[in-house]
């Protein structure tokens, strides 16, 4: 039995859909922040929502791509499950990481946003 293949298969197939459930997670809740950040421009923030997802997959699947060689020796199921369980735990706090970055990056841009907009108001000009 080849145990190189069956760890690739599995480290491939679970890596893929955490990054896609991640990604659809953050796509959908993202979207809210962006249209504030945008000031109500939906358009300007679904393009922004759909380039970040983007990003987001080519990182993540780009960095899976990298890290699937593994140049041990997987000789019985239990060192499948030992690769498997390292290779998808860094995978997991990666995804995680970018999370949270991405969480920061909103905030800032919202934060950024909001001056703008009491700045905006204080400065109107007066209506006659």
């Amino acid at each position: 039995m080849n145990y190189f293949i069956i760890t690739y298969a599995f480290y491939l197939a679970v890596s893929i859909a955490v990054t896609i459930w991640v990604a659809k997670v953050l796509f959908n809740n993202g979207r809210v922040f962006l249209v504030d950040i945008f000031y109500g421009n939906t358009e300007l923030a679904d393009s922004v929502n759909k380039l970040l997802v983007v990003g987001f997959y080519l990182v993540n699947i780009g960095y899976m791509v990298l890290a699937l060689k593994e140049t041990g020796n997987i000789g019985n199921t239990q060192v499948v499950v030992e690769v498997l369980s390292y290779k998808i735990g860094r995978i997991i706090l990666i995804l995680g990481g970018m999370h949270f970055i991405n969480l920061g990056i909103f905030f800032k841009m919202r934060n950024r946003a909001n001056r703008a907009k009491v700045l905006m108001e204080r400065y109107k000009p007066f209506d006659e």
